[in-house]
């Protein structure tokens, strides 16, 4: 089945744009990527900190089912524009890679439905590479699935 995620890889650059449209409003979509409990489940991860402001932060933990964190994430966030955009960085602690650069822009197509677009910047194409072998745009597309099917509940 072919997957509603979009990942486009340019050749020697060091970015990957990534695009999703959902069969969501435009207001409902932001609120997926805003609010801390609609953030917890699609992602399927603990929110621990998520402060919607420029200078803001934000950090994400995985648990498996004894307890133990597999998964941190944590970032800066840079600017936040209501049902427009939001500019963070993202770092994966205790991974090869390096801190990346996200830009995330919200677009309304119709009234119910709306398009996501994120440009994610990397320290070397070499780790935009790297990222690219492992099962990330299945990944990505399952948690955009998800984000689909819990923010369908609040319409």
């Amino acid at each position: 089945m072919e997957q509603k995620t979009k990942i486009a890889a340019v050749e020697d650059k060091q970015e990957l744009v990534i695009t999703r449209e959902f069969d969501l409003p435009l207001e409902l979509l932001f609120k997926a990527y805003e609010e801390p409990e609609i953030v917890a489940q699609w992602m399927g991860t603990k929110v621990i900190k998520l402060e919607n402001k420029k200078h803001g932060g934000y950090q994400f933990e995985t648990s498996d089912p004894n307890g133990n964190v597999v998964f941190k994430a944590n970032g800066t966030i840079h600017e936040f524009t209501v049902n427009e955009r939001i500019i963070r960085t993202f770092e994966m602690e205790n991974s090869p890679f390096a801190v990346q650069l996200e830009f995330l822009e919200f677009e309304k197509i119709t009234e119910q439905t709306s398009k996501l677009t994120m440009q994610i910047v990397y320290k070397s194409i070499e780790l935009r590479n790297q990222m690219l072998k492992l099962p990330f745009a299945q990944g990505l597309n399952m948690a955009h699935n998800r984000l689909q099917e819990v923010v369908n509940k609040l319409k």
